[in-house]
C-alpha cells in the first residue's frame, strides 16, 4: 500500500514537471499578486552575462572541466581543449549552458553533456552600498530586490547613520521604471529623477512598503551620515557624538550630558563653541559660552550644529589641587587599612 502511494506521487510529480516545460499556467484567483509579480519579474529580467563576469561552470561527470571561468573583456571564455573560445557576453546562463553543451558535443568530447552555468561575480550586475553602513561595498544583485534587503546585506546601519538614504538609479533601473526621456538623444529629461531620497527613520519604524523601494542592478544606495558634535577639554568623556536627527535641537547642556558632565577642574565661564564659518579668516568662528550662567538659567542654552566643537578649558591650578586632594585621600585610606 505504501509503495502504491509512492508510485502515484511520483507519477503526479512527473506530470507537473511536464506541464511546467510546456508553459507555466496562468495564476489562479487564489494566488497573491506578489507571486504573480515575481513570476513576471523572472521572465522579463533574464540576467545577461557581461564581460569580466566570474562564472561557475559545471559539466556533470567531467570534473576536469568544472571550475570557475572569467569572461574576457571581449566577452568570451576559453574552455579546456575546445579549438576556439565560446562567446558568452549577451547570453543568459541557460543559453550559455546550451552553447557549451553544443560545442562539447560537436568536438566529440562529451556525448551527452549536461552543463550548468552560475554567475558568481558581476561588476555591472551589482549594487553599491555606501555611507553609514557597517559593511559598505559592492554587492551582486542578479534581479530586482528591495532597499531593506540591500541594507541587510551591508549588515545594517552604522552608529553614525542619519535618517535619510539616497538611491541613485543606474541605467537598468531607468529602463525598468520608464522615466520620461528627452526628445534629443534619448537621455533622461530631468537628471534629478535619477536620485530618490527615502526617510529611513520612517521606513524602519513603520515598514511602509511604499518607502521600501525596489533596487535594481547598477543602482547606488548611500546612507547619509548624521551630524556629529564634538565635546573636548575638561569633561569626563570627551569625543564625538552623532546626532540621531539633523533637525534635533541639540544644545550645549545636552552635549555636556553626553560627555558625562564637566570635571571639577573645568573653567565653566570660559567655554567656547568652535564652528565652521567661511566668513572668518581661518574658516572657524568662536562663540563664547558661560556655562556658569547657562547652568544657573541666567543665559540661553545655545543650540549646536553638526560639526560644532564645544571646548571646555581646564584650570592647571585646580587640576593640581585636585591631584593633591586625591593623593591625600589615597594616603588616608592606606593608613586606615594599615591600622586595621
Amino acid at each position: 500500500m505504501r509503495h502504491a502511494f509512492w508510485i502515484a506521487g511520483l507519477v503526479l510529480a512527473l506530470n507537473l514537471h511536464a506541464a511546467s516545460d510546456q508553459g507555466a499556467p496562468a495564476p489562479s484567483a487564489g494566488e497573491t499578486s506578489t507571486t504573480a509579480s515575481r513570476t513576471s519579474v523572472s521572465s522579463e529580467q533574464d540576467f545577461l552575462v557581461t564581460p569580466d563576469d566570474l562564472l561557475e561552470i559545471i559539466v556533470f561527470d567531467v570534473p576536469q572541466m568544472s571550475r570557475e571561468y572569467r569572461v574576457s573583456p571581449s566577452g568570451v571564455i576559453v574552455f579546456p581543449l575546445l579549438p576556439k573560445p565560446i562567446h558568452a557576453a549577451g547570453m543568459t546562463p541557460a543559453q550559455l549552458s546550451q552553447a557549451i553543451a553544443t560545442e562539447l558535443r560537436s568536438a566529440g568530447m562529451v556525448s551527452n553533456p549536461q552543463v550548468n552555468v552560475e554567475v558568481k561575480e558581476s561588476r555591472l550586475h551589482s549594487v553599491a552600498v555606501t555611507g553609514a553602513v557597517k559593511k559598505p561595498q559592492i554587492y551582486p544583485v542578479f534581479g530586482r530586490t528591495t532597499l531593506l534587503d540591500v541594507l541587510s546585506q551591508a549588515e545594517g546601519l552604522a552608529p553614525e547613520a542619519g535618517n535619510t538614504v539616497v538611491v541613485t538609479r543606474g541605467e537598468f533601473a531607468l529602463r525598468q521604471v520608464h522615466l520620461p526621456s528627452s526628445a534629443e538623444g534619448g537621455g533622461i529629461a530631468d537628471p534629478a529623477l535619477r536620485t530618490t531620497t527615502v526617510d529611513l527613520k520612517r521606513l524602519m519604524e513603520t515598514g511602509d512598503p511604499a518607502l521600501n523601494m525596489e533596487i535594481y542592478p547598477g543602482d547606488r544606495v548611500t546612507v547619509q551620515r548624521a551630524g556629529i558634535v564634538y565635546v573636548v577639554g575638561a569633561v569626563n568623556r570627551p569625543g564625538g557624538f552623532p546626532l540621531s536627527d539633523d533637525q534635533e535641537d541639540l544644545t550645549v547642556l545636552k552635549a555636556v550630558a553626553l560627555a558625562q558632565d564637566l570635571k571639577s577642574t573645568a573653567i565653566r565661564s570660559k567655554a567656547v563653541i568652535i564652528r565652521k564659518n567661511p566668513g572668518f579668516p581661518d574658516g572657524h568662528e568662536e562663540i563664547p559660552v558661560n556655562l556658569t550662567m547657562v547652568l544657573a538659567r541666567r543665559a540661553i542654552d545655545p543650540s549646536m550644529q553638526p560639526s560644532d566643537i564645544l571646548f571646555v578649558p581646564d584650570s592647571p591650578g585646580r587640576k593640581a589641587m585636585s591631584r593633591l586632594a586625591e593623593a591625600a585621600v589615597q594616603a588616608t585610606t592606606g593608613i586606615i587599612i594599615w591600622r586595621r
